[in-house]
């Protein structure tokens, strides 16, 4: 039995880590309060987000999250009767050098290996997926016809609306100030409006997580940097994969785009160099950046107009993979930090892993997945795939 102000759970953040974590821990029977400081679910990077979901990723332990999210997400109107925008459209990574051609190859046949459903398709092939594809220089690229996108909006108001249903309590427009601890152990959150006290306090704060942890004593490498995206206006239906340029431009590390159910083309850079901090002002060189590289990739589209720009944080880590898990030296309190910009796609199988965490059901691979992501690891490794 639980008092007014004391929670199996405690989750700091109701984006696209927490709100979903929220989900899955109430629905295992856990008493869970989430601590927002903004208004509702999903206004900090969960709204800027593009809506991508893969499991198409260079390391194992990012693989296996990935799937936990593709099954929940492809699930979810079946199961619980709400339209989130799924969509099947799969990834491509696209191939217009020798040196991306031989790398994606090669990952391909390791993919495979760790169960992916992708292939490496030629010149031709890749056509057949994708026809309005600048065919001048391709050379083939990797197709995964199994991930596919949903509305980051949608989705966070669905996993809130069962979340509650299902028990969970929701504070907005409260602030965490610190923590209690005794013993070696996390104990409670004060916020601006009181304490409230948790077996389990879970740090789902974005690209706030750090300056969250450093209240506890803990330190993480998460440092954000924005990107941008922009979105069109629609157009009839021309092909269904997100499609992923990994070729480095004058202001950009890669390029990748899709087009949403609705027929609007969404499309978005890594901008190189990094923009480290938390900005949200769009800027103006990116759309005319960003316009060539779309058109270099799909010249079909050269007189499709867009209707808007904006920015968004990706609370990055040195190796590119997230922080989860317990923390050594400090019982009770557990990172869901760090995602690089997939929070959205991995928010679900991180919700997931830590319900299994929480009520001491980890099967093998949860364990390999939090062993690899923990926050003891090297970090001396990258994410290819990022």
């Amino acid at each position: 039995m639980t008092t007014k102000n004391t929670f199996d759970a405690i989750i700091v953040g109701a984006g696209s880590v927490g709100v979903p974590t929220a989900f899955f821990l109430a629905e295992a029977g856990l008493s869970v309060l989430v601590i927002e400081k903004l208004p509702s679910v999903g206004q900090a990077s969960n709204k800027h987000a593009i809506g991508g979901v893969r499991a198409t990723h260079s390391d194992p332990a990012k693989i296996a999250l990935g799937n936990r999210s593709l099954e929940a997400f492809a699930s979810w109107q079946e199961k619980h009767g709400d339209d989130i925008e799924w969509r099947q459209g799969g990834y491509s990574f696209v191939a217009y050098t020798a040196e991306h051609a031989q790398s994606l190859q090669a990952l391909c046949s390791w993919q495979v290996e760790h169960g992916l459903n992708i292939s490496w398709l030629n010149h031709d092939d890749l056509l057949s997926v994708l026809p309005h594809l600048n065919p001048e220089g391709l050379l083939g690229g990797t197709y995964s016809p199994e991930d596919g996108s949903a509305s980051p909006l949608k989705s966070a108001f669905a996993f809130h609306k069962r979340a509650v249903e299902a028990g969970a309590v929701f504070h907005f427009n409260e602030a965490v100030v610190g923590f209690e601890k005794q013993s070696g152990r996390l104990t409670g959150v004060r916020t601006n409006l009181g304490t409230c006290y948790g077996n389990w306090i879970i740090n789902a704060a974005g690209g706030w997580a750090r300056q969250l942890s450093q209240l506890t004593g803990v330190d993480i490498p998460v440092e954000p940097d924005s990107h941008e995206a922009a979105i069109t206006e629609p157009v009839q239906r021309l092909f269904h994969p997100m499609i992923v340029d990994m070729r480095a431009r004058p202001g950009s590390a890669n390029f990748y785009f899709y087009q949403h159910p609705t027929g609007k083309i969404i499309f978005c850079m890594t901008p190189e160099p990094a923009i480290l901090g938390s900005h949200t002002l769009a800027s103006s060189d990116f759309l005319p950046r960003a316009s060539r590289r779309l058109l270099e990739l799909m010249p079909v589209l050269r007189h499709i107009r867009v209707r808007r720009v904006w920015r968004g944080t990706y609370p990055n880590t040195p190796d590119g993979s997230p922080i989860l898990g317990e923390v050594p030296g400090l019982e009770g309190y557990l990172l869901a930090a760090g995602m690089c910009g997939q929070g959205f796609m991995f928010g679900p199988g991180v919700g997931i892993i830590l319900r299994n965490l929480i009520l001491n059901h980890l099967d093998n691979q949860d364990k390999i997945i939090l062993e690899n992501l923990s926050c003891s690891r090297s970090f001396d490794s990258e994410e290819v795939l990022k």
